[in-house]
């Protein structure tokens, strides 16, 4: 694959002290690993290997990658083998996308407290969405999802919101029926925006009373308890908005959904325009005037602290399921979805018709060792190398992102 001219890994290197310099003083540990790790990313700095043609004498030299969740370069690998898992639990029925966001209002207190915050921001999407979805006025159905976090809008500002994948109906009460949603809309919106709201805040009322918040940096005036309660009060008047979309037709599309949505980062390398003057251009979708896409420049200082807001705390799951999807469910609920609505588990390879399983598996690892230029002779490698240093054992105040 041929390397973008621009990458997020460029701007740290040129511009990571910089922003260090100004930010280092709020700039968590596990912030500064990120910074290190995609700087680092396929570099000589994490090691790697030579491979040469037993043939032709052909050698090409490949650096090992930072597999860090936060970068740009990453994610591909890991998303095609979680889109491969997810396969196997598709149903043949229409599919929902449900998108759960906080206002604007909860960002500086989420950025504070983000463990805490995105904890119960699942927490209650899955409460609102299993609770209407129940209720016999709305579906009457025990539901399965799949909820993938973001905290980004399209110019790196902190936007979180939940995106749900949901089958456009469920399991009957006594699991022996499938109770499909209407054909215009899987549950009304204004319901589950109102549920949403009293339980999201009734959720962060019962934290703050158990001593689980922070109130620090602009938070601060909220320590006090009626400042506390009035910025409640505030909340609760405003309108949370919840947006469905219509169910989508069958698999293939909720594949296309489930690969646009999860293992996502705030930015790829694709939307970097250019990085000149210690300023940063990039692409993003303007949704307010129908997707048009414009361009936005930012000091490259200020594109850095964009990008590490959405730096999330270590170990948080950011893809969960729910409903007859949940992990200590899923091996007993799937099948009986399947049962009642008349499908029959098929393995991946049942839906590549024509294609003998045997050969394809002896195919792919040799296709992968035929030298590119000579097209005879086999790749073998010759040397590895190992990391100078792994970046989680890097922690000083200035990390320094030379990586030659």
């Amino acid at each position: 694959m041929t390397r973008p001219a621009l990458e997020v890994a460029d701007v740290v290197r040129q511009y990571g002290d910089a922003y260090l310099a100004r930010y280092g003083q709020v700039t968590s540990g596990m912030q500064r690993r990120v910074l290190l790790a995609v700087s680092q990313c396929r570099t000589a700095a994490l090691g790697g290997h030579k491979k040469q043609c037993d043939h032709c004498g052909h050698a090409e030299i490949s650096y090992n990658s930072c597999r860090n969740r936060h970068c740009p370069k990453c994610q591909g690998q890991a998303q095609m083998a979680w889109l491969a898992a997810r396969e196997r639990e598709l149903l043949e029925v229409p599919y929902c996308h449900v998108v759960f966001p906080l206002p604007a209002a909860l960002s500086p207190l989420t950025l504070h407290n983000p463990r805490a915050v995105y904890n119960l921001l699942f927490q209650t999407v899955a409460q609102t969405l299993q609770t209407i979805a129940a209720d016999p006025r709305h579906l009457g159905a025990q539901i399965g999802f799949v909820g993938g976090l973001h905290t980004w809008g399209q110019t790196l500002q902190h936007h979180p919101h939940i995106h749900c994948l949901v089958p456009a109906g469920g399991l009957a009460p006594d699991g022996m029926a499938w109770i499909p949603c209407s054909k215009r809309f899987f549950l009304p919106v204004r319901v589950l925006s109102r549920f949403f709201r009293r339980a999201f805040l009734t959720a962060l009322s019962h934290a703050a009373a158990q001593g689980a918040l922070r109130f620090s940096g602009s938070c601060h005036s909220l320590a006090s308890p009626p400042a506390w309660q009035r910025w409640l009060a505030a909340l609760r008047q405003t309108e949370w908005v919840v947006y469905a979309k219509r169910p989508l037709a069958g698999p293939q599309p909720v594949l296309k959904y489930l690969a646009r949505y999860t293992h996502r980062v705030a930015i790829t390398n694709r939307r970097l325009v250019a990085l000149q003057d210690g300023k940063v251009t990039f692409r993003w979708r303007d949704y307010r005037r129908g997707k048009r896409t414009r361009t936005m420049t930012l000091e490259a200082v200020e594109f850095l602290r964009r990008l590490l807001l959405h730096v999330l705390p270590r170990g948080l799951q950011r893809i969960r399921h729910y409903g007859f999807l949940a992990n200590g469910v899923r091996n007993v609920k799937f099948p009986l979805c399947r049962s009642v609505l008349g499908q029959v588990s098929k393995s991946p390879r049942e839906d590549k018709p024509g294609v003998d399983a045997a050969k394809e598996d002896a195919a792919e690892p040799l296709s992968s060792d035929v030298c590119p230029a000579c097209h005879r002779g086999r790749m073998q490698v010759r040397e590895t190398w190992f990391a100078r240093s792994a970046p989680w054992e890097q922690s000083s105040p200035r990390i320094g992102f030379d990586t030659s």
